[in-house]
């Protein structure tokens, strides 16, 4: 009997230091964590943000992306309370989101200042494009068109890029569009890191106001707070074009510093802040998301004193002037927007947000962008092989896209592109993981679909617009 009690003392000792052992290495303080609080986060967004049904918001765009961790990665939804609690074998490292309404859903881990009983809600619905058949059939082949449109998609269930959304525009027109089944134009489709470049845009419309210089030193507040007078040089500019130089990498393994960011981080701004200083701000170029959360805390606090004010700022400063009601930006549990990864929309809106690089900053004969911003975010950084501008992506040579073209992309295959000589927008929206979406193949394709309208059509008047990832080829 005295043996059997020691035998089994001695494992609870071995199983008691294992699990501290794996709680503080980088599977049980990064990995683990990361990996319920994307469940927790995901199935909250994707459920009652985007409006998917579970099951199908699981399978497309997490079950991929967690591999064999699936297996033993479990969550619950609270229907009543809008609330997904994932965990590891429902014991360990516990996650849990909370949905607010206009406000999306935030991962909550227990840090003060969360309110869950706080919501902004929309002031007006979703208002969607009307289908201008008469301007399409005026400017496109439209059978290589509605060729190109189906070939993004092929068939749903046997094709992996799991392409979910379709949306072109032309000259301010919607002239196609495409959803995959389980989806629709009221979708609001998670942008990933396109989220960035309605950060860069939320930059040149304060620049536009007077409210703020890029290029001052000194000006982010999080970076301030550290006492490290180096720390004081990072721009806004710098942050947006992903010079910070601050060890914040970001690789999408799980246990990467933007992985514990974003997932197990009640104050993000204090997190990217707090990291390691490698490089002089400007002299390395290096895609991560902590650059664009310091930026967004800092323009975040010119927009109001509390997150309400500050959502009708953003609302009124760029989504309704642009005709767009169906956004929402999340944010963080300690109420900052989660600005580089968290914008949800329909896809008419993302290509409303788009439009407005098309249209040069210019709603309704009213400028919201500085006359030069097209050309600053579409300034290659350097260090980037010229194929970041300024939270916008680039065209390498190799994708054969006009050289003016600048684009939105996000994790898992999101994509915008902005093509000002051909006068198109496209948005290219899905659940794609491990393959190529071959998004750029599809840019191509339709404007290869555009041809010169014939002399003697009456020509339609152009509507006023109502309106860590690489790019693939």
């Amino acid at each position: 009997m005295k043996k059997r009690y020691f035998v089994g003392g001695t494992l609870a000792i071995l199983l008691a230091a294992g699990i501290t052992a794996l709680n503080l290495s980088p599977i049980g303080r990064i990995y683990l964590p990361s990996g319920t609080g994307i469940v927790a986060k995901q199935m909250c967004s994707l459920t009652w943000v985007s409006g998917l049904e579970s099951d199908q918001a699981y399978d497309f765009y997490l079950a991929p992306l967690l591999g064999d961790a699936g297996s033993v990665i479990g969550y619950d939804m609270d229907e009543e309370n809008r609330e997904v609690t994932a965990s590891v074998l429902g014991l360990f490292w516990h996650q849990r989101a909370v949905w607010r309404d206009g406000l999306g859903c935030t991962l909550v881990h227990g840090g003060e200042g969360f309110d869950p009983d706080l919501t902004v809600p929309a002031e007006q619905d979703f208002i969607p494009l009307e289908l201008d058949t008469d301007h399409r059939d005026q400017w496109f082949d439209t059978e290589a068109l509605d060729a190109a449109i189906a070939d993004a998609f092929d068939d749903i269930e046997a094709d992996s890029r799991q392409t979910l959304g379709v949306a072109v525009l032309h000259r301010g027109r919607l002239v196609a569009e495409h959803y995959a089944p389980g989806a629709s134009r009221e979708t609001r489709f998670h942008g990933w890191s396109m989220t960035k470049s309605t950060m860069a845009t939320l930059a040149g419309v304060l620049v536009e106001e007077g409210r703020l210089d890029i290029n001052a030193e000194g000006a982010v507040p999080a970076l301030a707070e550290i006492d490290d007078m180096r720390l004081s040089q990072i721009t806004i500019s710098h942050l947006l074009r992903m010079a910070g130089g601050l060890a914040i990498a970001e690789d999408n393994t799980g246990t990467d510093p933007n992985s514990e960011m974003l997932f197990t981080q009640s104050d993000m701004p204090r997190y990217a802040a707090t990291r390691d200083r490698l490089h002089a701000p400007g002299d390395h170029w290096q895609y991560m998301s902590g650059n664009t959360i310091l930026a967004t805390d800092t323009m975040q606090r010119l927009l109001g004193d509390t997150l309400p004010d500050q959502v009708d700022g953003l609302r009124s400063r760029i989504f309704a002037p642009l005709g767009i009601h169906s956004a929402i930006m999340e944010p963080g549990e300690n109420g900052v927007f989660q600005g580089s990864s968290y914008m949800y929309a329909t896809a008419h809106d993302w290509a409303r947000l788009a439009l407005l690089y098309m249209n040069d900053g210019m709603v309704d004969g009213d400028r919201i962008l500085p006359d030069d911003w097209y050309d600053i975010v579409a300034e290659p950084t350097p260090g980037s092989n010229g194929q970041y501008g300024m939270g916008f992506w680039l065209p390498n040579e190799r994708s054969s896209l006009p050289a003016d073209t600048i684009m939105m992309s996000g994790f898992q295959g999101q994509w915008a592109y902005v093509m000002p000589e051909q006068e198109l927008v496209i948005v290219r929206f899905g659940a794609t993981m491990g393959v190529n979406s071959r998004s750029g193949g599809l840019a191509l394709a339709v404007s290869g679909s555009l041809q010169p309208p014939v002399e003697d059509t009456p020509q339609i008047t152009d509507a006023p617009a109502e309106d860590s990832p690489t790019p693939d080829e």
